[in-house]
């Protein structure tokens, strides 16, 4: 009797969680690029917190009654420990817990940033995934509301050099704790002649939360909100001096931005300023950013009173964005790709590829994917398609001789024709020099000449 061979299930990556291909990581890189560098000429430092943190933290910071906490947090309990664990659904929770535990406001305020995956289980739709990437910024001990125009104007800047026209800036304040306690108590009174319109959610919020009944996504409510008492009526002097004060800032620097009464964010944290970056570019969930104050968070989780702000930008959604903009990048192949024939062809390519990687060029080298040879002509095929601006060609003359040959595929036509041309080993670095820029080798750091 024969063994029935059963197929081997095909695995799949989780919904919602996505691979990043070879194809797409250029344009991610650009992004990360481009943000990083305007994130160094602001003076922020980088801060890499775990993607795992204890669950209380998110509970105590975020609010056991808004969407993220009651149904997108992956959380489970350690079997090793009987600790209740969960992937991050944001950051600023874990950057707080990470300044708390490590003291870093002991020498002064700190202007930090991170960038990472986050986790929310929510239904994926285009640019919202359950496995998503947010690069955020964290600005601690400062007072404002330079500090909340400064962080405002750093987004500004990276639509600008990311070429993006089409996103609005929407601001609020949502004033001290005392105020909102006021607004608070109008709000429900309001939404309780309203009670058997509102939808299940709202009826869940309307004693526990009932500022988030106000950023109800429920078409039959807009009106409802519309109508509500509006926050900024309950602000005192300080609160409004706070908000005028930015206003005042982002105008002088050409900001433009909408007030939006109804803005209140999904996080529990916030106080005084909150604002959202918008488009119409991405259908009905255009929120492809926002931020504000949490100047309580800090005593909140245990550190000492420390007033502060922040934003996180959702990376996949302003990925589309480039995308719909059309955002052509170019294809920066690699300085040298080396074609060989025989053994003693390879065991010098390997030699050569290590040195010229030495002097800072990129180098690939061919391998073979079988046991059979691989003919010149179809190995100058895969030198065409890698990029390369030159390739590198060592056959048994080449060898015998201790020369290369040296073929340029795009690249400087005015220093060397398409011809091939045959340089000594010993002079092919000090060649390669005059047709490639490469840089003064610094002791001590990696480089790339690009």
């Amino acid at each position: 009797m024969t063994e029935k061979k059963h197929k081997l299930e095909r695995l799949t990556g989780v919904k919602g969680m996505n691979d990043i291909l070879p194809s797409d990581t250029g344009l991610w890189e650009f992004f990360e690029n481009t943000v990083k560098a305007i994130l160094h000429a602001y003076g922020y430092q980088n801060i890499r917190t775990p993607i795992l943190e204890h669950t209380p933290l998110f509970r105590r910071s975020i609010g056991e009654v808004t969407d993220i906490v009651e149904k997108e947090m992956y959380s489970f309990v350690d079997s090793l420990n009987g600790k209740q664990l969960t992937m991050r659904p944001e950051n600023t929770a874990a950057v707080v817990r990470s300044a708390i535990e490590h003291n870093l406001l002991y020498d002064g305020p700190k202007r930090l940033w991170y960038i990472g995956p986050m986790f929310r289980h929510e239904r994926p739709q285009r640019g919202r995934y359950r496995q998503f990437h947010q690069v955020g910024v964290e600005a601690l001990g400062f007072v404002g509301p330079d500090i909340d125009a400064e962080i405002i104007l750093i987004c500004q800047r990276l639509w600008n050099n990311l070429g993006l026209r089409d996103i609005r800036l929407e601001l609020n304040s949502l004033g001290h704790k005392h105020e909102r306690a006021a607004h608070r108590d109008q709000l429900i009174i309001y939404l309780e002649r309203y009670i058997k319109l509102l939808d299940h959610d709202s009826k869940n919020r309307l004693y526990t939360n009932p500022l988030r009944v106000l950023d109800t996504k429920n078409p039959a409510l807009q009106d409802i909100a519309a109508n509500a008492p509006k926050l900024i009526d309950f602000l005192g002097d300080e609160s409004l001096a706070h908000f005028e004060g930015l206003q005042s800032l982002l105008s002088a620097n050409n900001i433009s931005f909408t007030i939006n009464p109804r803005l209140v964010r999904g996080l529990d944290y916030y106080n005084m300023t909150v604002f959202e970056w918008v488009t119409n570019k991405l259908g009905a969930q255009g929120t492809i950013g926002g931020g504000g104050r949490y100047d309580l968070l800090i005593k909140q989780l245990g550190g000492k009173p420390a007033l502060a702000c922040g934003w996180a930008l959702g990376i996949e959604r302003i990925l589309e964005l480039l995308r719909e903009n059309n955002l052509v990048l170019s294809n920066d192949g690699c300085d040298v790709y080396i074609v060989h024939q025989g053994e003693t062809a390879r065991i010098r390519a390997f030699s050569i590829a290590e040195q010229l990687r030495n002097i800072g060029l990129d180098v690939i080298l061919h391998c073979s994917v079988d046991n059979a040879s691989v003919s010149f002509k179809s190995q100058m095929k895969l030198a065409n398609a890698s990029g390369a601006t030159y390739a590198i060609i060592l056959g048994d003359n080449e060898v015998w001789q201790d020369e290369v040959s040296i073929k340029p595929l795009r690249g400087n036509r005015e220093i060397m024709d398409n011809a091939q041309q045959r340089v000594p080993v010993k002079s092919l670095v000090d060649f390669l020099a005059k047709v490639i820029a490469i840089p003064q080798k610094k002791e001590g750091i990696s480089y790339n000449h690009k």
